[in-house]
């Protein structure tokens, strides 16, 4: 029986239990960190929406500053449409993955755009609506199996006046350069009107107009390169005696700019300074003009040079040392006097492989480049301007003078006295700074009353009325592309022409074309767009794994090679000793005991070597399967282990402290 007496009616309670208080306490402690947890999660969620840490190595999900000045200048809304198959996903991961980053990205531009974006996601399935609207807006379809079905992982954008863009199809071999293909479309939505490209040369590329005088009627065609620029580009001709670039042009492509004036030069100096994009082609020697044919005979010089104004921004050209390469030399036909029929002519290569940049979008798709006599370009010493190679000559290249190409370009001799410097030489860069200009202020006036006349008195070109204000320095970071070869323009270095029933039909073999597309669609953008760089992959590959086959495979190839060749031996010893070893076919039937008991032991030896081989197969797995067991392991046990031993190691202090606080 209990000790304790019964309560009498109207006496107090006995005391609680301290083991009961204990419980209420912890109760009542669990139910406020509820209270707490479900209210800072709901302050969180309505003061802080878009709060997180980017905790990837690369900072995959933390968006450029060019890219949130893009967002935060929009001014009409913008309406985003993401349309994703999951079946896709389900049948290949990878483009799960790349899914799921591509809508982590989308949700962070919304977020940003102070809610001028919107961004809608659809999953069209086969032979629905959606599917129809996806391919109306120019999505492309891509069938996953057999059954003809076709998934979709694109991306289409609208604006108020329902101009489009869109991403056709999101390839994981272009994610580096994802942000700025997002950033590009929704600038082009906000920014509709096609850019204008204003050209300065004095090479024919809208066609020769000596054409018929010279009758040569292809000399009248434009370069395949201009007619591709005219189909992305508001085009416009600026003679090179100008007074002044037209503030419309966004973007100057100075190609060749043999005899330009001092005025030319200045308006080229100032448009830069007042924010406008540059691309010069100068050149050591010019293929193109010097392949022309001439009334007048060969022209006294075929190189042209913009070096005040590059030298003063910070970069060189120099216009009497032409690359050679012997790497990606072209093979031509030697001279009629030469033994062989072909030889490498190393001033005409092409450029491959580590040569581009490919972390620049320009190049980024680009397989080959061709150029044709070209410079060097280099940053001048102490220049504080960033200097980006975009073309580079492989280490098997050195440096000649001008002249060798220009009066007697012979390829056997200059291949004969090639001696590879062993040092890579810049063609083309790209150049980001703010830059002085290179004229104190405007220059005095020629003949004529205009500045810096043309040779040979006055200019056609008449001076402003109102002249805009000398700049000293540019406003803001410039944005100008340098290359030291003119060449890349010509037709007959990157594209054939052929006619059909017709009709002109142009087959590129190399990328020069679209590098010039690139260039100047790139340098037409913002330059919050432009300051866009490559970013990194978030399907990284294995690199312990990679390194692991790799070491396996060094060790044992060599070893499975021997075996195989062991055993292809034995094989055909074997054949040979069914045979018999005499030509009589008679002879051949009856096989000797001595011959039985060798075929016996080939037999044993092929078996042999068939099970070393298959070891030895084996050997190249065990290491990465041994490496799988120990992730599973960590995976698997080591982290609920290290939370135990946590959770333990916790209690273990605590009743110390209670043991220390009761004593």
């Amino acid at each position: 029986m209990s000790d304790v007496p019964p309560a009498r009616p109207g006496a107090p309670l006995p005391p609680a239990r301290p083991g009961s208080r204990r419980l209420w306490s912890s109760a009542l402690g669990l139910a406020l960190a509820g209270v707490l947890a479900i209210g800072v999660n709901m302050l969180a969620d309505r003061l802080l929406p878009r709060a997180r840490i980017d905790l990837t190595q690369q900072r995959l999900y933390t968006l450029s500053d060019g890219t949130k000045q893009v967002l935060a200048g929009l001014k009409d809304p913008i309406t985003l449409r993401l349309f994703y198959s999951r079946r896709l996903g389900a049948s290949l991961p990878v483009y799960g993955a790349y899914a799921d980053r591509i809508r982590e990205i989308l949700a962070e531009y919304v977020a940003l755009s102070n809610g001028r974006l919107r961004l809608e996601v659809f999953d069209p399935e086969p032979f629905s609506d959606l599917e129809d609207r996806a391919m109306a807006l120019g999505l492309q379809g891509v069938p996953v199996d057999q059954s003809g079905e076709q998934v979709y992982f694109g991306l289409s954008g609208s604006n108020l006046v329902d101009d489009e863009r869109s991403i056709a199809f999101f390839q994981p071999d272009r994610e580096r350069f994802l942000e700025y293909d997002l950033t590009r479309l929704v600038w082009e939505l906000s920014n509709p009107q096609r850019p204008v490209l204003g050209v300065m040369s004095a090479l024919p590329l809208n066609g020769d107009p000596r054409a018929l005088m010279l009758r040569n009627p292809a000399l009248g065609q434009p370069a395949v390169a201009m007619t591709q620029l005219r189909q992305f580009f508001t085009v416009k001709d600026i003679p090179l005696d100008t007074q002044a670039i037209e503030p419309e042009v966004q973007v100057l492509l100075v190609a060749h700019p043999q005899g330009i004036t001092e005025a030319a030069q200045y308006a080229i100096d100032q448009f830069v300074m007042r924010g406008g994009k540059l691309i010069a082609l100068v050149d050591p020697h010019s293929e193109s003009q010097a392949g022309r044919p001439s009334p007048g005979g060969p022209p006294p010089s075929t190189a042209s040079s913009l070096d005040r104004l590059l030298n003063a921004w910070g970069v060189e050209a120099p216009s009497d040392k032409v690359v050679l390469d012997l790497r990606g030399a072209w093979r031509v036909r030697a001279g009629p006097g030469e033994r062989v029929q072909a030889v490498d002519y190393l001033a005409w290569f092409n450029l491959q492989g580590d040569s581009l940049n490919r972390d620049e979008v320009a190049l980024a798709q680009l397989e080959q480049v061709t150029v044709a006599s070209a410079g060097e370009v280099r940053k001048r010493e102490g220049a504080a301007v960033e200097f980006v190679p975009l073309l580079t000559s492989s280490a098997q290249s050195m440096l000649v003078d001008a002249a060798r190409v220009r009066q007697d370009p012979n390829p056997s001799r200059l291949l004969a006295d090639f001696r590879s410097g062993n040092t890579p030489h810049v063609v083309a860069a790209r150049l980001r700074g703010e830059l002085a200009s290179a004229f104190p202020g405007p220059p005095a006036a020629g003949p004529g009353g205009a500045p810096g006349g043309a040779p040979g008195g006055g200019s056609l070109q008449e001076r402003p009325a109102n002249p805009a204000a000398h700049l000293a320095r540019s406003q803001g970071p410039a944005n100008i592309v340098v290359a030291n070869d003119s060449d890349i323009l010509e037709d007959r270095f990157w594209v054939r022409v052929q006619e059909f029933f017709g009709q002109q039909v142009a087959t590129p073999f190399s990328g020069n074309g679209s590098l010039v597309v690139n260039l100047v669609d790139a340098l037409a953008g913002s330059d919050a767009l432009i300051s866009l760089r490559s970013r990194g992959e978030s399907l990284r590959p294995f690199e312990l794994v990679e390194d692991i086959r790799r070491n396996a495979d060094a060790e044992y190839r060599q070893t499975e090679r021997a075996l195989q060749q062991k055993l292809e031996e034995t094989e055909k010893r074997l054949r040979e000793l069914r045979q018999g070893g005499g030509g009589d076919r008679q002879a051949q039937a009856v096989i000797t005991p001595e011959q039985r008991a060798e075929i016996d032991a080939a037999r044993a030896e092929i078996v042999a070597t068939r099970r070393q081989l298959r070891a030895v197969q084996l050997e190249l797995r065990r290491d990465i399967e041994g490496l799988e067991t120990v992730l599973r392991v960590v995976n698997i046990a080591l982290v609920p282990a290290l939370l135990t031993a946590f959770a333990i190691g916790l209690a273990v202090v605590r009743a110390r402290r209670r043991a220390a606080a009761r004593a």
